[in-house]
């Protein structure tokens, strides 16, 4: 173990501490910290010359007994960064649309956020999922974000989508546009016939800035976020791409739960 005694470490091989103190100066040195700059910080806590190399030669012995940390360590700074960028833009994303592009208990405490695309047919396939989860959780909300990048009619059905949110109907128009099948204008015309959208005031908003910044903005945030593909889910500190399924939303928002 290591122990500190009248201002010096002490350390006994195999220790946790010593583990933990090698650890932090090696992770320091292969982020892109000099060699001079890790022997500045050791210095600064206390740690000399002899001491530091000792500390090296321990971490280094017991990272090559135990190769299996690196992925691990990897995989926690990947959730670290992953929650970090989430945090940074979740109130953002997690605020619908015109406050209509959503589903379910407006004040759930889970919010799940999808990007999907209504060319997609794993977007609709997720639909009944969806389905089933507002169904039988009475205290989740789902966000939906257009990220129209399979087509140009995608775009086109994304922004009838919005103007449907502008008009109180967006979940309607969700719904029936992945029933009615692949966007098209007979197609889009259709769904937005369908729930009895307002078909002029809908083409015009189509045109506006603010319908055209949102689709931008849903495809900045999925470059953020290094979504690949539709469908794209953020839920609490985690995201997911494809057709998860039930069970995997399930996990996703039972995690979010254990964590409160």
């Amino acid at each position: 173990m290591t122990e500190k005694q009248n201002g010096k470490w002490m350390i006994m091989a195999g220790g946790t501490l010593a583990i933990a103190a090698a650890a932090a100066v090696w992770f320091s040195q292969s982020g892109g910290t000099s060699g001079t700059d890790a022997s500045q910080q050791a210095a600064a806590a206390g740690i000399n010359a002899d001491e530091q190399a000792a500390i090296e030669a321990i971490v280094r012995q017991y990272i090559l007994e135990n190769p299996e940390i690196i992925p691990e360590a990897v995989e926690i700074l990947r959730s670290r960064e992953k929650a970090s960028a989430i945090n940074q833009v979740r109130e953002a994303i997690e605020t619908p649309f015109a406050g209509a592009a959503f589903a379910g208990n407006p004040n759930g405490d889970v919010t799940i956020v999808e990007y999907s695309d209504f060319a997609c047919p794993y977007c609709k396939q997720t639909t009944a999922d969806i389905d089933r989860l507002l169904k039988e959780d009475k205290n989740i909300k789902v966000v939906f974000r257009e990220l129209p990048i399979l087509s140009e009619a995608s775009n086109d059905a994304a922004l009838m989508a919005l103007a449907a949110a502008k008009q109180g109907k967006y979940f309607e128009f969700h719904k029936t546009m992945f029933a009615t099948g692949r966007p098209s204008p007979s197609t889009i015309e259709a769904a937005a016939t369908e729930v009895g959208l307002d078909l002029a005031a809908a083409r015009a908003f189509m045109a506006t800035p603010e319908a055209r910044e949102e689709i931008q903005q849903n495809l900045e945030m999925a470059r953020r976020f290094q979504f690949t593909g539709t469908p794209a889910f953020v839920v609490g500190n985690e995201s997911a791409v494809g057709a998860i399924g039930y069970d995997g939303l399930k996990e996703l928002i039972a995690a979010v739960r254990s964590e409160k």
